[in-house]
C-alpha cells in the first residue's frame, strides 16, 4: 500500500467514514455540495490530512502543515507563485501612483492606500489553513471526463504567541484554492470498475462516505491536479476626496503542467482582457464575431460559455464595492454602446438583432434585452462575479474553527451568492447521481434561478431583505424583460438603493 494510499486510509478510520454538516440554515443549504463543518474543517487541517503540503507531496514524513516560508521554498510546484505575485503588485502600485499621483500608498496604517503585506508570504508565523471544501461537478460542461471540481479552500492565517504564552490566530485577506479534478477517468473502484461521476455525487448526496471528496478514493496525485487559484486583498483606501472608500482584490491563476511538474500562471477562465480588445480593432471585431455566433451566444446565455483564451488576461484586479450602476470599476465598461470613451466592441443594434435571431430559435433564458446582455458580460468574468453579492471580494472567505468566539462575519463561511446558488449545484449533483445528463445552466449571478425559488423563497438569497429587484416602473414605465421575474418577497418592496434605471434592492415597506 502507497504512503498516500495509507495517509488516505487512516483519515477514514479517524472519522469513522462519516462527515456531518453543521444543523444551521446556511450549512443545511450546502448540504451535499460543502463541507463547512468547522469541527471537521479543524480535524482535517490539524491532523495534517488535507494540507496543501500533504496533498502535493504526500510521501513527505513530517505530520504538520508547513508555514509559507517553507511552502514555496521547499516545493518546487509551486515555486512561480511568489514572483509572479510580487509582479501583479509591483504594476498596481506603479498604475496607482500615475492615476493619483498625490496619495501615499504603502504597507501600514501611514499610507493613504493600504496594501497587503507580502512578508506574510515569506513568513514563519503564517501558513494556509483549511477553510472549506467545495463540491463543483456543475462545472464538468468544462471537462465532462472529469466530472466537475473539488475545490480545496485555504486561508492564509497568522499565529502570534500573546503576553500569556498562548498562540492567537488571525486571518488574513488571502484565500488559496487547490482546484482537483473530481475524479481521474482511469480511476478505479474497489471492484475494478471505473468510478463514474454518479458515484461521486451520490457520495456526496449521502454525505456518508469520505471518498467523495476527492474523486472516489484515490488520494490526489498529479492527475488529479488541475490549478490553483489565488484572491488577495491588493489595499484598502478610506474615503477621500479622490475617490469613495474603495477595497481592491487581486485574482490569479495556476494552472497545473503535468510536464514540468509546477502550477505556472494561466489566463482567467472567462476574464476578458477589455483593454487589450478595445485598443486593438481586429481583436474587438473577432471578439464581436465570436460571441454574437448562434453558438456561443446561447452559452453566453446560459452561464456556460467558455471564452477562447486570446481574448482573455492573466490577472483582474476586483475593486469592492462596485455598485449596479456601469462604470469603470466594472470588468466590460467601455465595450457597450454608451459607456466610456471610444468606439464600443458591442452597440445597441449589434445585440438587438442577436437577440431577435436567438429568440426566433428558442434559445434566450436570461438575456431578453440589451440591459441583460451587459449584465451577463460583466458576470460572466472572473471580476464581474466577485462584485457580486460577495463578502468584499471573496464569495468564500471560510469557516474561522480557530477563533474561540467568533465574529458574525466569520460565523457564516459565504456570500449570499454562494449560498443561493447550492439548490442549483445540488440539483446537478441529484441529475448526475441518477445518471441523467445535468442543466448546467445558471441565471445572472444577481439572483439564483427560480428552480430553487421554492426552498429559497423570503430568504436573502432569493427575494427576501436585500435581494436585487427589478424597477420596473422607472423611466418609460416598460419592464425590461431580462429582469421581470426579479420580484421581493411578501412585505418588502423594490426601491432604489443607488442610482439604477433597472436594478433595485428589497426593503421592508414604510408609509
Amino acid at each position: 500500500m502507497s504512503r498516500a494510499l495509507r495517509i488516505f486510509v487512516a483519515v477514514v478510520v479517524l472519522f469513522g467514514g462519516v462527515i456531518s454538516l453543521s444543523a444551521t440554515e446556511n450549512a443545511q443549504l450546502a448540504r451535499g455540495t460543502a463541507i463547512t463543518d468547522p469541527d471537521v474543517l479543524r480535524k482535517l487541517d490539524r491532523n495534517d490530512a488535507l494540507t496543501i503540503s500533504r496533498l502535493l507531496w504526500p510521501e513527505r514524513n513530517a505530520n504538520a502543515p508547513l508555514t509559507t516560508d517553507l511552502l514555496f521554498s521547499w516545493m518546487p510546484q509551486l515555486a512561480p507563485i511568489p514572483p509572479t505575485i510580487d509582479a501583479e503588485f509591483d504594476r498596481y502600485v506603479a498604475g496607482h501612483k500615475a492615476a493619483w499621483p498625490s496619495e501615499t500608498i504603502g504597507v501600514g496604517e501611514g499610507f493613504d492606500v493600504q496594501l497587503f503585506d507580502r512578508a506574510a508570504l515569506k513568513s514563519p508565523d503564517t501558513r494556509f489553513v483549511l477553510a472549506g471544501i467545495v463540491n463543483r461537478m456543475d462545472r464538468a460542461y468544462v471537462a465532462e471526463d472529469s466530472c466537475g471540481e473539488i475545490r480545496l479552500i485555504y486561508r492564509l492565517t497568522r499565529f502570534d504567541t500573546g503576553p500569556d504564552g498562548a498562540r492567537m490566530a488571525t486571518r488574513l485577506p488571502m484565500t488559496f484554492n487547490l482546484v482537483m479534478k473530481a475524479r481521474d477517468a482511469r480511476q478505479m473502484d474497489a471492484s475494478g470498475k471505473p468510478v463514474t461521476c454518479a458515484e461521486i455525487a451520490r457520495r456526496w448526496l449521502d454525505n456518508d462516505d469520505w471518498q467523495g471528496l476527492i474523486g472516489g478514493g484515490l488520494f490526489p496525485h498529479d492527475a488529479m491536479l488541475d490549478r490553483i487559484e489565488t484572491n488577495i486583498q491588493l489595499s484598502i483606501a478610506p474615503k477621500s476626496a479622490l475617490h469613495d472608500f474603495r477595497s481592491d482584490y487581486l485574482l490569479k491563476v495556476f494552472k497545473y503542467d503535468a510536464i514540468t511538474k509546477r502550477f505556472e500562471e494561466s489566463t482567467l477562465e472567462n476574464q476578458i482582457d477589455r483593454d487589450r480588445i478595445l485598443v486593438d480593432g481586429e481583436l474587438r471585431l473577432d471578439f464581436k464575431d465570436w460571441l454574437l455566433a448562434p453558438e456561443n451566444l446561447r452559452a453566453f446565455d446560459r452561464g456556460t460559455v467558455l471564452i477562447p483564451e486570446k481574448y482573455l488576461a492573466k490577472a483582474a484586479v476586483v475593486p469592492t464595492p462596485a455598485g449596479l450602476d456601469a462604470s469603470a470599476l466594472q470588468p466590460e465598461f467601455g465595450m457597450m454602446q454608451g459607456e466610456g470613451k471610444g468606439d464600443p466592441v458591442f452597440t445597441d443594434n449589434d445585440v438587438v438583432g442577436a437577440l431577435k435571431q436567438a429568440a426566433a430559435r428558442g434559445d434566450m433564458q436570461n438575456i431578453r434585452s440589451v440591459a441583460g446582455f451587459q449584465r451577463r458580460l460583466n458576470d460572466v468574468t472572473c471580476a464581474g462575479c466577485h462584485q457580486t453579492r460577495g463578502i468584499g471580494g471573496f464569495h468564500f472567505p471560510g469557516v474561522d474553527w480557530l477563533a474561540d468566539k467568533p465574529s458574525n462575519s466569520t460565523i457564516v463561511p459565504a456570500s449570499p451568492h454562494f449560498l443561493g446558488d447550492q439548490l442549483r449545484r445540488r440539483d446537478i449533483l441529484t441529475a448526475f447521481a441518477a445518471g441523467k445528463r445535468p442543466d448546467f445552466s445558471r441565471g445572472f449571478a444577481s439572483r439564483p434561478q427560480t428552480r430553487g425559488s421554492a426552498e429559497l423563497a423570503g430568504t436573502e438569497y432569493q427575494d427576501g431583505w436585500g435581494a436585487h429587484c427589478s424597477l420596473q416602473n422607472v423611466g418609460s414605465g416598460t419592464p425590461d424583460r431580462s429582469f421581470t421575474s426579479w420580484s421581493c418577497a411578501k412585505g418588502l418592496t423594490c426601491q432604489a438603493a443607488v442610482a439604477s434605471h433597472r436594478i433595485g434592492m428589497c426593503f421592508i415597506k414604510t408609509r
